[in-house]
């Protein structure tokens, strides 16, 4: 067969034989290494294939390495499947579930279990290094559907995301002879790669520790989050109410008659939440003066706020509502980031002074005049909007600084009630395979953009990176200063964004750097069934997304 042309990064062009697995085209060019990091996937005219796939067309190649947040992702996915394979030839009677996401490691646990002993954490340690040192192959590989249904028969939450895929071809992950996986994404070729991992304790399961993509020789010391905690054992709660933990449960559900139900109580509990915020602030009514509301991009803020504010005046109060946009200093004083664009997630994009001077003569009970911002000339403006605290009054804050003292440093401590508002999704695509709670945001940021912003997919991809390291700067060191946590997640969700969602990503093509990043969002998204948008209430925070909210924004 004739030879394929590859282009590499540094612009030669290459022959290889047809069929060629990209390891072995790295390797025989020097590739597989940058400085002292490994290659871990690559990219194939912008598309993320692992290293033991085989080249199939002419393409251009570039190598990802451990030291990117992509190849970081490849590195921790390749972990997980590790992890499952040990607790499987380990304990093959228990049910291993890989959860949430905790400073740089997975909180990890056997499904009605109450605590793992430390003998087995040693176990689990030993046998993970013995296969490291085996240095295993993991061979992407097609299977076909009838042979992948009957060999993962065995797993539930793996044959359910299967009942409603009809590909006659399913691409899956072989390790040794008797270990296999749907491939949902990238893995490393072989085990040896797995250099660092840790298994700390943390009832009522444990720890899978792993580099951080900033510093891959090392592993960082753990920071438990109890605020992050104490939400996800809310949401898992709520997750047995609703009985539905994996995407082929959702899935079960949304193909039945049961959905509408389903939707009613996914959204009543996220009321019975408002409602215990609101009685929260309301046991402190006499101190009280303003509501500080803040969380990552996406995360529902707005419908929020104006939800809770619903819930305030069951209790009798009188919320006012500001915006932390309307104190944006005019846009030449913005402060820049280092790459010179202007920077509005940082504090100091915020008139400080001109907001605490407002807060106290509010609170004093002046009458202040509002500023709106007008984001086409940059510049703050008044429009004559005036309001007055009066006694029944409470003003409610939303921004992304909310938690930061700095912003309302002038506002004594026993006026101001902190919330924390994140989508943190507890549902898995299968035991094993988890959902990454930014891409939750991201999906709902990419159908929120599209329909009332007019960005593309291609420019919303293009810009998360940038806000993410905002959040990470901006919002996520103050979270643990919340009064009152809320997660925004709806179980339901990601089916319906679906709709929405694969038109917009499908704009991307392949010659975008950005393709990538689209083309596994789209593959994820393919593991749910679609549920209408006709279904989701006209006051869900998801409305903020999709549209015709009962709210105005």
């Amino acid at each position: 067969m004739k030879d394929l042309k590859v282009r590499l990064e540094n612009g030669a062009e290459i022959p290889v034989k047809y069929g060629t697995d990209i390891l072995t085209i790295l390797r025989e060019n020097g590739l597989t290494d940058s400085s002292r990091y490994p290659a871990t996937a690559a990219l194939v005219n912008n598309e993320l294939v692992s290293l033991s796939s085989r080249l199939k067309i002419n393409a251009e190649l570039k190598p990802v390495f451990l030291n990117s947040a992509t190849g970081a992702r490849v590195y921790r996915k390749t972990l997980s499947i590790l992890l499952s394979k040990t607790c499987r030839e380990l304990y093959p009677d228990r049910r291993l579930i890989i959860g949430h996401s905790l400073s740089t490691g997975y909180f990890c646990y056997f499904d009605g279990m109450l605590n793992v002993e430390d003998r087995e954490l040693e176990e689990i340690r030993n046998h993970m290094s013995a296969l490291i040192k085996q240095n295993l192959k993991i061979n992407y590989e097609n299977m076909s559907y009838a042979e992948a249904c009957s060999q993962l028969d065995s797993n539930t939450s793996k044959s359910l995301i299967l009942k409603y895929r009809n590909d006659p071809i399913i691409p899956i992950y072989r390790i040794g002879d008797d270990w296999i996986d749907i491939a949902y994404e990238p893995l490393l070729p072989e085990t040896g790669m797995l250099s660092k991992f840790e298994i700390l304790d943390y009832d009522p399961g444990f720890m899978l520790r792993f580099p951080h993509a900033a510093a891959p020789e090392k592993i960082v010391r753990f920071e438990d989050n109890h605020l992050l905690k104490s939400i996800f054992n809310e949401y898992k709660a709520w997750g047995k109410i609703l009985n539905v933990d994996c995407a082929g449960k959702l899935n079960n559900i949304a193909n039945g008659t049961e959905i509408k139900g389903f939707i009613r109580v996914a959204e009543a509990l996220h009321e019975k939440k408002l409602s215990n915020i609101a009685d929260l602030i309301a046991e402190k009514r006499e101190k009280l003066r303003v509501i500080l509301i803040a969380g990552p991009s996406s995360s529902g803020k707005t419908t929020f706020t104006k939800k809770l504010a619903i819930h305030l005046r069951v209790l009798g109060f009188n919320p006012q509502l500001i915006s932390l946009d309307d104190y944006y200093v005019d846009r030449e004083l913005t402060p820049k980031d280092e790459f010179g664009e202007y920077n509005f997630e940082a504090l100091e994009a915020i008139d400080i002074a001109q907001l605490n001077n407002d807060l106290l003569k509010l609170f004093n009970g002046e009458e202040v005049e509002i500023p709106s911002f007008n984001f086409k000339t940059g510049l703050r403006e008044y429009r004559g909007h005036k309001i007055r605290m009066r006694s029944r009054n409470i003003l409610l804050i939303e921004g992304i600084h909310g938690l930061n003292d700095r912003l309302t440093a002038r506002i004594p401590s026993e006026q101001k009630f902190k919330i924390y508002i994140s989508a943190l999704t507890q549902l898995n695509l299968d035991d094993n395979n988890r959902i990454a709670t930014t891409d939750n945001r991201l999906i709902r940021r990419i159908v929120r953009d599209y329909q009332f912003r007019g960005y593309d997919a291609l420019k919303t991809l293009g810009m998360w990176e940038s806000v993410k390291r905002g959040e990470k700067k901006n919002i996520f060191p103050f979270q643990n200063n919340a009064d009152a946590v809320f997660n925004s997640a709806l179980d339901y969700e990601l089916a319906v964004l679906k709709n929405l969602a694969m038109p917009v990503l499908k704009s991307v093509k392949p010659w975008h750097e950005e393709y990538a990043e689209a083309a596994r969002l789209m593959s994820f998204l393919n593991n749910f069934i679609s549920i209408q948008t006709k279904y989701v209430p006209m006051n869900s925070i998801l409305r903020e997304f999709i549209g015709d909210s009962d709210f105005k924004y």
